[in-house]
């Protein structure tokens, strides 16, 4: 039985839309709904078709790159990867920048160049060592080269050994015994000779670097670094801070071009980045998120296959629907040149150099982007893969060079003639308090820099909204849904007396998302949605007699439309004797978040994002609803803060129970709300006052709102925008839904 059609206002009219599958469901042949039965959309005991309950991405996927279709649409699409990149290092914004208090010393004169060793702070009492390479004879400002060394065993220090040499010089591989006994030290020489200063530096517990030691940097479990209190990295509240290795090393290759670009005979200008392995990995992160190289050269590394098999080369968010090819073309239009050889690069002249080269086209530089394919050697950085690398920085460094360039035989630093350490020159502190005390500086810095951030007026809030906002929408990883992106099937419906019930399936095609959904209307529509999110799901609307909860019944009859959702392992999602929902893991001995957040988002995300598409349907509904309503209580109230910030003007109104939720009081990673970055941000009130200067219903506060809320919607000129409840859980759900009434 039906309702007349002059009352079938806008839920009615969603069912215009085609139902492609599935079958109609009479309500009033199902059980009565209750807290653990609400109606359903789909058959007892079948699942929604949804991506997300696949297995999970990791960094041995394919991340095949799509280029934009013209340079505007590039722009803005490399501005939100280089903010994503930014934001997983835990460089946005790029932490306070302090002297660098650069110590050189100890030279050696080999001819035609010298090697000097160096150290720098790249955090007050952090240092990267490393060695300076100059060349003899030049006058006028140098170019400089950035070498970091990628996975070789002892890094600047490596000697493969005889054997390995006469191996690789008989393979065709290397020409002189030193320089197969030393390939880093081989390029660093012979950049040298063709004219540039070069800073050859330590990677991360390698070398002199042992400030983090090596095994404090793979991600084993570390219980006695974990805790909310003096933490260390891989603990939780690291990643809730978005503190890792990955974002040190890279914050320490940034320092190292500040020094480097500083040096009195050197030309900032020209100034290229070389390495391989996790050294290529380094050399496009740093151009990534640094505009100064002028040209870069990684090795072995960009690939549409393994991104990068380390902990130094992963982080949360990092790779999430992109990839090491689109990392690298963010360095376009400027020369980027790479080899592959017999390993994860062996198919990029079919697999990611054609896309680069489109991408280039757009900029009319085809000829700025090359990637020579040696796969007849297994991974490298040997004599063949260095001459194509001499070649492009001549080519692009305008080193003046004659072709072709021929690597020159050379006497190789001792391990005593290169450490940087010595009794003038005693090693920093190191080990488990060292590193503690390194997470605590960055966490206060970061808190003085959210602190400055607190809006003021419109133009602090506009700052406010960059730098924070920029964030979240990196950390939530999708925004509102355009208009057509989700669509309905209607699965069921039934005539309530004084309302209509619908049931049904949302489709976010573009993510592969399938969502349960339940509309009520009522038969007197006032224009007014409210989506209520629930830690039940839509079961949240029911009480335990299997009615609706009196709630949900106030707002029917005060005229408002009501909309929930089955977000990701609520509701239709969950088989019967599933325990608790936490997050997935990737399958992998290091327990390290990064290689599972930084390819999949976090529980709390993908749930925002479910929150994101129902308001999004709405909103763009054919019946145009004149206000949209976003209700969070009985745990949902984190989420719903995050999507009323993520929605902008679609949502017109908020109500939000954070019942005192910090995610900083979080200590586990499968925790189903834990959300990397979250604490960084200003946690809970940091997302919150992205909702000004729209009005806010709040609960689970106490007697005032955070400051930093009460700051932002001051700045928005509406300090009387946040509605404070302190009375009472019970009392709190019909108080809210008498605000929304009002």
């Amino acid at each position: 039985m039906h309702a007349p059609d002059s009352h079938r206002s806008l839920i009615v009219r969603f069912t215009r839309l085609v139902v492609v599958t599935g079958f109609i469901m009479p309500l009033a042949f199902r059980p009565a709904p209750g807290r653990a039965d609400a109606p359903r959309a789909l058959a007892d005991g079948k699942q929604p078709a949804d991506k997300r309950l696949g297995p999970l991405k990791d960094l041995n996927g394919e991340f095949p790159f799509q280029p934009s279709a013209s340079v505007a649409d590039w722009e803005k699409r490399a501005e939100r990867v280089r903010r994503q990149v930014k934001v997983a290092t835990g460089l946005w914004p790029m932490p306070s920048k302090t002297p660098t208090n650069a110590v050189v010393h100890g030279k050696v004169d080999r001819g035609d160049y010298t090697v000097e060793r160096v150290y720098l702070e790249s955090y007050p009492g952090h240092f990267v060592a490393g060695s300076l390479y100059r060349p003899k004879g030049r006058k006028g400002k140098l170019p400089g080269v950035l070498c970091p060394h990628g996975h070789w065993r002892n890094g600047r220090f490596v000697d493969q050994g005889l054997d390995m040499a006469k191996k690789q010089i008989v393979e065709g591989a290397e020409r002189f015994v030193n320089c197969g006994r030393h390939p880093l030290q081989a390029r660093c020489m012979q950049l040298a000779r063709m004219g540039c200063v070069v800073f050859h530096y330590d990677m991360i517990s390698v070398a002199d670097s042992q400030q983090i030691g090596v095994a404090h940097s793979y991600g084993d479990p570390r219980p006695a670094l974990e805790g909310t209190e003096n933490w260390g990295f891989f603990s939780p509240q690291a990643e809730l801070r978005l503190q890792n290795i990955m974002g040190l090393q890279t914050y320490n290759s940034v320092r190292a071009l500040d020094w480097l670009c500083d040096l009195p005979d050197v030309d900032p200008t020209r100034i290229g980045v070389t390495g391989a392995s996790g050294g290529g990995t380094q050399t496009f992160m740093l151009t990534a998120v640094d505009p100064r190289p002028a040209a870069a050269f990684p090795a072995v590394m960009v690939s549409t296959a393994m991104q990068g098999g380390c902990t130094c080369e992963n982080c949360d968010y990092l790779r999430i629907d992109t990839g090491n090819i689109e990392l690298a073309g963010l360095f376009a239009p400027k020369p980027l040149g790479m080899t592959g050889a017999n390993d994860w690069t062996i198919d990029i002249a079919t697999k990611g150099l054609p896309e680069l080269k489109r991408l280039y086209k757009l900029f009319d530089a085809e000829d700025k982007v090359m990637a020579k394919p040696l796969i007849h050697f297994d991974h490298n950085y040997n004599y063949v893969s260095r001459a194509v690398m001499y070649h492009w920085f001549n080519q692009h460094l305008k080193l003046g060079q004659e072709e072709p360039i021929i690597e020159e035989d050379f006497k190789p630093l001792t391990i005593a003639e290169m450490t940087v350490w010595d009794d003038a020159h005693p090693k920093p502190p190191s080990g488990d308090e060292y590193e503690r005390s390194l997470c605590r500086y960055l966490d206060q810095d970061a808190a003085r820099q959210l602190a400055e951030l607190t809006p003021k007026d419109a133009t602090s809030l506009a700052k406010y909204r960059e730098v924070v906002g920029g964030a979240l929408d990196v950390m939530i990883g999708h925004g509102l849904p355009a208009a057509g992106a989700v669509e309905f099937e209607k699965t069921g419906e039934q005539d309530r007396g004084n309302h209509l019930e619908f049931v049904g399936l949302l489709r976010n095609g573009e993510h592969g998302q399938e969502l349960p959904v339940l509309f009520l209307q009522p038969k007197q529509w006032n224009k007014q949605v409210v989506i209520w999110i629930d830690e039940a799901g839509k079961a949240g609307l029911y009480g335990t007699d299997g009615g609706l909860k009196a709630e949900i019944a106030r707002l029917l009859s005060g005229g408002a439309a009501v909309a929930s959702i089955d977000m990701l392992y609520q509701g239709e999602f969950v088989k019967a004797g599933e325990g608790p929902i936490k997050n997935r893991k990737v399958n992998t001995p290091r327990q390290y978040a990064g290689f599972t957040y930084g390819y999949n988002h976090p529980l709390f995300a993908q749930r925002v994002h479910d929150a994101l598409s129902l308001v999004s349907f709405v909103k763009h509904h054919e019946e145009h609803p004149e206000r949209i309503d976003l209700v969070g209580l009985d745990g949902a109230g984190p989420w719903v803060a995050a999507a009323c910030a993520q929605a902008g003007d679609a949502v017109s109104r908020a109500v939000v129970d954070s019942a005192g939720f910090r995610f900083g009081k979080l200590n586990d990673f499968a925790d189903a709300n834990f959300l990397p970055g979250s604490v960084k941000y200003g946690d809970v009130p940091g997302m919150l006052a992205l909702a000004a200067p729209r009005p806010l219903w709040l609960a689970g506060e106490g007697d005032d709102a955070p400051e930093l809320v009460r700051s932002a919607y001051a700045a928005a000129g509406k300090a009387d925008g946040v509605t404070l409840f302190n009375g009472g859980e019970e009392a709190e759900p019909m108080a809210a839904v008498e605000w929304l009434l009002k």
